[in-house]
């Protein structure tokens, strides 16, 4: 008798889990999850350990919120001797210093999880290596200290130095059924002591990706590149109104009848009347709502309003952005107020955004909605959340195409 072969991963800056939901329904298993932030870790342990039961979490290592250099600095032994049963190590860390859309620091401190990124591949060697991070990752700093190297490069020359072929390449989520504009820089890399493994394999994997989409798609009855309102027309405040069950003194929407394939897909495993998680609406002042209605009626296009209008209007953020119904959202951040909703005057509800990173509805977030000022850096809530994710339908067409370059296909 024949048995399948189980494919194994451990995802590192796991976040809330969207990359180990797309996995897992490509048919990957979980060993463990390292996540730094207590509230990002609750909602992957919620869905992924306690709901799915997902991950064989080994009992030397508690199941609890974990930074990735303690776990080196403590488990480096244990680690060793997973050697030879981990397929795949994915994950990529915190992008904030990197992002073209925050303050761009080579200097931020979370810049230096690379190296720990690299040491723990290092000491794991699994057969594949998967790195996700953003478009700005890519792009050397203005006063580089690493003699004008990019980041990317980088990584590219420790990961070849420790034995692997890697390639990297910009991909736009929102070419794989995710009604997102959101490019980010995605490296793969296969470990070179394995028959038959070379560069060309690996490049194999971004052609793969790009051909492969459409069958992986059309199966599913999704479209390739889904707008906000197949993503969100089912979600809109109308006169349905409750209050939000674990968010006092908010209110929620209910949903309306599917309007898309796409709603259809991520809402399969709710209940026709329930309440959909996360989506509670801000508190908006009349003044608020009243701006967030003039924007809309003097915008046409799904980009920054200029700064002519933001001046005429009293609004001093750096970014707002009115959403087109027939239009694909820009990126996903963690500042819930960059984005006015299509066709009412408020931002986004969690479970909005949510939609628009492919995160099923059943799929539930834990933890604070928002934070502020300086907490922002080490807070993670809902929005955060959802923002720093990686789409879990892109996730599972990653599975898929990695399962078949190990086995030939």
């Amino acid at each position: 008798m024949s048995y399948p072969k189980i494919y194994t991963y451990i995802d590192i800056f796991a976040g809330c889990g969207g990359l180990s939901l797309g996995l897992h329904n490509a048919g990957w298993k979980g060993i463990f999850a390292i996540e730094k932030n207590i509230y990002a870790f609750q909602t992957l342990e919620h869905n992924l350990i306690k709901k799915i039961k997902h991950f064989n979490w080994p009992k030397w290592l508690p199941q609890q919120e974990h930074d990735i250099n303690t776990i080196i600095k403590q488990y480096a032994d244990r680690l060793k001797n997973l050697r030879g049963k981990i397929t795949l190590v994915a994950g990529g860390p915190p992008c904030q210093g990197f992002s073209i859309a925050g303050q761009r620091n080579e200097k931020d401190e979370r810049n230096k999880l690379i190296n720990s990124y690299i040491k723990f591949v290092s000491l794991l060697y699994p057969q594949l290596v998967f790195f996700e991070n953003v478009k700005g990752f890519t792009m050397e700093f203005r006063h580089n200290t690493r003699q004008r190297i990019k980041y990317s490069e980088m990584v590219c020359n420790e990961l070849d130095k420790i034995g692997y072929h890697v390639f990297g390449d910009l991909i736009n989520f929102g070419e794989y059924g995710i009604p997102q504009k959101r490019t980010r820089f995605i490296l793969v890399g296969i470990r070179k002591d394995i028959k038959n493994s070379n560069i060309e394999n690996v490049k194999l994997f971004f052609k793969k990706l790009a051909t492969d989409k459409y069958k992986f798609l059309r199966e599913k009855n999704l479209g390739i590149s889904p707008t906000v309102a197949d993503a969100l027309s089912d979600l809109v405040c109308g006169n349905s109104i409750v209050d939000t069950p674990d968010r006092n003194g908010f209110k929620s929407g209910l949903y309306r009848d599917y309007d898309s394939c796409y709603q259809y897909f991520l809402r399969q495993r709710v209940e026709r009347n329930a309440i959909p998680d996360s989506h509670s609406f801000a508190k908006h002042t009349e003044k608020v709502t009243k701006r967030l209605k003039y924007v809309q009626s003097v915008s046409v296009k799904c980009k920054n309003i200029d700064n002519s209008l933001k001046n005429k209007i009293g609004i001093k953020t750096q970014v707002l952005i009115p959403l087109q119904s027939k239009e694909q959202s820009p990126t996903v951040t963690s500042h819930p107020d960059d984005m006015i909703h299509y066709c009412e005057p408020r931002i986004l509800t969690v479970r909005e955004y949510a939609r628009l990173q492919s995160f099923p509805d059943d799929f539930e977030f834990k933890g604070k909605y928002t934070t502020g000022g300086k907490l922002r850096k080490f807070e993670v809530p809902r929005y955060t959340q959802v923002g720093n994710a990686i789409p879990p339908l892109f996730g599972e067409q990653v599975g898929i195409i990695l399962k078949g370059i190990l086995n030939g296909k």
